[in-house]
């Protein structure tokens, strides 16, 4: 039977511990490009309405013919 001692178990967890904090980091800093990225397409997509919005409308006649 194999037996665990504490400092086995502390030190494990120290590794698990190490692990987890650089899975953090990682993730974070993944979350700041994502942030980055949607606040862009934000910015684009209100600049091209607002153009959209100010330009003179296109003006369609139509004729009918009998």
């Amino acid at each position: 039977m194999t037996t665990v001692d504490k400092a086995d178990l502390e030190a494990k967890l120290r590794e698990i511990e190490g692990v987890v904090t650089e899975t953090e980091d990682e993730v974070r800093s993944r979350g700041r490009y994502i942030i980055a990225g949607v606040a862009v397409v934000a910015v684009v997509l209100i600049g091209y309405t607002v153009w959209r919005m100010r330009r003179k409308p296109i003006q369609v006649e139509v004729y009918y013919s009998s």
